[in-house]
């Protein structure tokens, strides 16, 4: 009886908007990352960027849970979206992690390819962006969303081999200045879990496909 009443309630279709909202501040922080990493904005004000943007999520993130626990029917398993609202606000918070890195070590060049990888993170970002309203028509758009997130799992894999360049260049060019290598690799370090966090985003988007397709 339970089960035929629920399947006739609405579902509570305000979760898709807070997915939406949360990945706009996912793209504006992966901006926001890319100047500060190009030098194509003052590194305090970047910073700030980031921190406003990450704080939003934050916002975000508590309207989202508070809605699991409150709404009698969702659009899928509550887990599900506990898991793809906490995978979505660890991207933004690995983004804040490397701007409080920098602003902690005073760093004001960055290497070659840790700017390709703010330029990967800005593209995942996108990508991300693009997929979750896809979620509102689950059956009409499994394709798509598996094509999507098939594309940031290749550009995490693209981002894991500027890291490891990365490191190796930072290591040949930092033998009289150990200082540096360990600066330079924590740096290299908060960039890889940033994609690390948007390969999550992809996997638990996956599983949600699977589980309701």
């Amino acid at each position: 009886m339970l089960g035929w009443f629920r399947a006739l309630m609405p579902k509570e279709d305000r979760f898709f908007d807070l997915f939406e909202r949360h990945a706009a501040t996912l793209v504006d922080g992966a901006a926001a990352l890319r100047t500060l990493l190009d030098g194509t904005q003052d590194l305090a004000q970047a910073c700030a960027a980031i921190a406003a943007h990450e704080d939003k999520a934050d916002t975000i993130t508590q309207e989202a849970l508070q809605a699991v626990r409150r709404t009698f029917i969702t659009p899928f398993d509550r887990g599900d979206i506990q898991e793809l609202v906490g995978s979505l606000d660890d991207a933004i918070d690995q983004m804040l992690k490397m701007a409080k890195a920098v602003r902690l070590f005073e760093v004001t060049r960055f290497e070659p390819q840790m700017r390709e990888m703010g330029i990967i993170i800005q593209e995942a970002a996108s990508v991300v962006a693009e997929a979750l309203p896809k979620l509102r028509s689950l059956n009409e758009n499994a394709t798509d969303l598996n094509a999507l997130t098939e594309r940031v799992i290749k550009l995490e894999g693209r981002a894991d081999d500027l890291h490891e360049a990365g490191l190796k260049a930072l290591f040949q060019a930092s033998r009289q200045d150990p200082m540096a290598f360990l600066v330079g690799s924590e740096l290299y370090d908060h960039l890889e879990k940033v994609m690390d966090r948007f390969e999550d985003v992809a996997n638990q988007i996956s599983s949600i496909v699977v589980e309701h397709v």
